[in-house]
């Protein structure tokens, strides 16, 4: 694991009194006094190639997995479930996704390649990790992107809002491995972890020349450096009480730690998960800079809106030894900012991140290590898995969840419903909704049930229509009477044929143009 630390090389450090630290130390063997013994030079390469066959078996693991997935994904497709043999819906992947999730889209039915040559039609949607998706590499045929993670700063989110194309994220899906980073990250800023770990190496083994008896000497004599702090009893700001917020909450006051979230767009799913009366509330950022000991940060980068959330005006609120952890975005911080506080001495904490900061890097109070928050197979597997069933979810239903740039919709089947489901993607103007209906009614279409949302500039809007004999004749009228239609698409039991197969009824205005 790299860091980017500075130790001192001196056996002390100025301006810092030692202090004792009750510890307990295992007792010396009778008789060791004065009798100096070497490290082994064979324990030395032992744990050497103990640390090299380490490597050796994660890579051979990371390898398989990527295999697995490939082949997953490579897979001819095989007859599905209940006699179905026609086309199914293509789904374009790039990077290695878990087979955990490539393994939800039901045989037979979905069709999955990170290779258009091995789609039998252009993709349907697109699924993807950290893949920088470029806009020529998104067909007319895509309905909707999902990312397996919560971030969507490799996808061109506007663009895709301007083309009338759901992008989803798969929030909440590493929540665990990201609280476990963040425990993990208190404990760094508090107890001097890495630091005494780079100091033992660089310093104490070197200048004792691996003297056993000499090491230990000044691994004992030298734990005064490092003099921490216990974290219970600490307040701990939460900026975002979303799925992670939530649980380092509640991770936190378990170790005794006292809380106080602060979020103003709240959900309600999200604020039944928090523990009530436990934890304070503050009404603003300030307010909670002003009362933490650490601040973790857990906000979507937003640029104009979270875009150094953590700067210059507000850092002079905080106490002096507050520490930051960002396993956000590096841009929520103004690392110039912090720069400027620790020069002053008006800043002594920590700043714990997973993202490396071009004015920070180097500096030993800022403690870097590799993007590891959803580093881990557990949280790979619910990402992919909770991307699928989004996608299916989508493309079976027009249900919208989980999206970044559309309105979350959902409208139940209704009981023997017979007709044909219509999504109209359609931009968010006065009167379009009122078009839409005025033309169905024109063409004598009765509307069983219907939802209407909208999110910014686009709307979305889902009609449950009594039996229609010419779908894509009704959705080619609809886009010329209605010029705020951006893209509409019929869904009926699609794998009985009725209302079209996969991939039919996808009416797509600019590209028709």
């Amino acid at each position: 694991m790299m860091l980017h630390t500075k130790l001192p090389v001196s056996a002390k450090v100025p301006g810092q009194a030692a202090r004792t630290v009750a510890c307990p130390t295992a007792p010396r063997a009778a008789g060791a006094a004065g009798s100096a013994r070497r490290l082994p030079v064979a324990r030395a390469t032992s744990t050497e190639a103990d640390e090299i066959a380490l490597l050796e078996k994660a890579l051979t693991i990371a390898k398989e997995r990527a295999a697995k997935a490939k082949s997953a994904a490579a897979a001819p497709p095989a007859a599905a479930a209940g006699g179905y043999s026609g086309p199914g819906f293509t789904i374009k992947t790039f990077n290695a996704i878990s087979p955990v999730g490539l393994e939800r889209f039901p045989a037979g039915k979905y069709v999955v390649s990170g290779d258009d040559a091995k789609l039998p039609a252009s993709p349907m949607a697109i699924m993807l990790r950290s893949h920088q998706l470029k806009q020529e590499e998104v067909p007319p045929t895509v309905r909707c992107i999902v990312r397996c993670g919560a971030g969507v700063n490799n996808i061109p989110v506007p663009k895709m809002t301007e083309l009338g194309i759901p992008v989803f994220n798969t929030p909440g899906a590493n929540a665990n491995a990201v609280k476990e980073l963040v425990i993990c990250g208190l404990l760094l800023a508090s107890r001097g972890i890495l630091e005494g770990n780079k100091y033992t190496e660089e310093v104490i083994y070197k200048e004792e020349n691996m003297d056993y008896d000499k090491v230990a000497k000044r691994i004992e004599k030298d734990k005064a450096k490092f003099v921490g702090c216990e974290i219970e009893g600490k307040t701990l700001g939460v900026v975002g009480l979303g799925a992670i917020g939530g649980r380092v909450v509640n991770a936190a006051l378990a170790l005794g730690m006292k809380v106080v979230g602060y979020d103003p767009v709240l959900s309600l799913d999200a604020a039944w998960k928090l523990p009530g009366d436990r934890m304070g509330r503050a009404e603003s950022l300030d307010e909670l800079l002003k009362v933490s000991d650490y601040v973790t940060l857990h906000v979507p980068y937003i640029k104009g809106a979270t875009h150094h959330m953590i700067n210059g005006t507000n850092l002079k609120l905080c106490k002096p030894n507050v520490s930051f952890l960002n396993f956000s975005r590096g841009e929520i911080i103004d690392g110039e900012a912090l720069l400027d506080m620790y020069k002053s001495g008006r800043m002594t904490g920590k700043y714990v991140s997973d993202f490396a900061d071009p004015f920070l890097s180097g500096h030993p109070k800022h403690l870097v290590i590799p993007h590891l928050g959803a580093s881990t197979e557990e949280a790979e597997d619910n990402s992919a898995a909770m991307a699928a069933d989004t996608i299916k979810d989508f493309l079976e239903t027009g249900t919208i969840r989980n999206s970044v740039n559309f309105p979350q919709t959902v409208l139940p089947p209704k009981p023997g419903h017979v007709g044909g489901r219509l999504c109209i993607v359609n931009k968010n103007e006065a009167g379009v909704l009122g078009q839409i209906t005025t033309f169905l009614g024109t063409q004598k279409v009765n509307i069983e049930q219907q939802i209407n949302t909208s999110r910014g500039d686009i709307a979305y809007t889902v009609l449950d229509l009594s039996k229609i004999d010419d779908p894509a004749g009704l959705q080619e009228g609809l886009a010329k009477a209605c010029p705020g239609v951006i893209s509409s698409r019929f869904i009926g039991n699609m794998f009985d044929d009725e209302m079209g197969k996969p991939g039919t009824f996808f009416y797509v205005k600019w590209a028709s143009q």
